[in-house]
């Protein structure tokens, strides 16, 4: 029986390897309630920008995309145990969240707006402000950071669901919902009269995809692929297919659009 040679069988080993770590499925986490960005379709699958970003990611990784769908208060935590290889679900990247994970170059620029009554006639954050009003927040979000930092006056309401937020607004019993500009315009076009969107930036951000700090091969891929994306006009395509309606209210008040 003839033996093969040690190095060949080396080789053998190191391509074997590298094909199984090429084909093993890239774990995506995603809060999948956060349309159009990253949601559940009518099929009962993921779908939305983000899921497509991710889509892409994979291709050009050589890699079939899992999307783990989970609270977006558990992304982190699920990242550092290593259920997931990544987070590609609107994650604002922050000093704060910085600490614990690491991130990629920004994929879009926004700002914190807010949600108000129709009737309110709050123009910016002093307004908001007031004695005896309640503001609300979504729970783990950067508008839950930045009312606690900034807001004197006003009551701080959390809450975990979105629509929960939007729902306090919409019944006069909050003043505004501090979210991301995307979200209050979108709330703003379903709530036609009874709320209206102070577009015009509290905060300005920037959301990424968020890795391990060990994982800095993948981080470097990630950042080449992201500006490979933008340059092909992937980022283009995705604004024109999901968000038209949010570049022509953006285009129309002077607000720089996000992607």
């Amino acid at each position: 029986m003839r033996v093969m040679p040690l190095h060949l069988i080396a080789l053998l080993a190191l391509l074997t390897g590298s094909l199984s770590a090429q084909l093993s499925p890239l774990r995506v986490g995603m809060d999948l309630s956060y349309p159009p960005f990253e949601t559940i379709g009518p099929e009962g699958k993921p779908t939305g920008i983000s899921v497509e970003i991710a889509e892409a990611l994979g291709t050009y990784l050589g890699r079939p995309v899992e999307v783990a769908n989970m609270p977006f208060t558990g992304l982190i935590p699920a990242l550092k145990s290593g259920k997931i290889d990544l987070i590609i679900s609107s994650m604002t990247a922050t000093p704060e969240r910085a600490k614990a994970v690491a991130f990629s170059e920004p994929y879009l620029t926004t700002g914190l707006a807010a949600l108000v009554p129709a009737a309110s006639t709050a123009t910016d954050l002093a307004s908001l402000d007031q004695a005896g009003q309640t503001i609300v927040v979504r729970q783990g979000t950067t508008g839950e950071v930045f009312a606690r930092a900034n807001l004197r006056n006003a009551r701080i309401l959390t809450l975990e669901k979105e629509n929960s937020a939007v729902l306090e607004v919409v019944q006069g019993k909050a003043a505004a919902f501090i979210y991301d500009q995307m979200s209050v315009f979108q709330n703003a076009q379903r709530n036609p009269g009874k709320v209206r969107a102070l577009l015009a930036p509290l905060q300005r951000e920037s959301w990424a995809i968020a890795l391990r700090p060990a994982d800095t091969a993948l981080l470097a891929e990630v950042n080449t692929f992201l500006a490979k994306f933008r340059a092909d006009g992937g980022f283009t395509k995705l604004a024109d297919q999901y968000l038209a309606d949010e570049k022509a209210a953006f285009a129309a008040q002077g607000i720089p659009f996000v992607f």
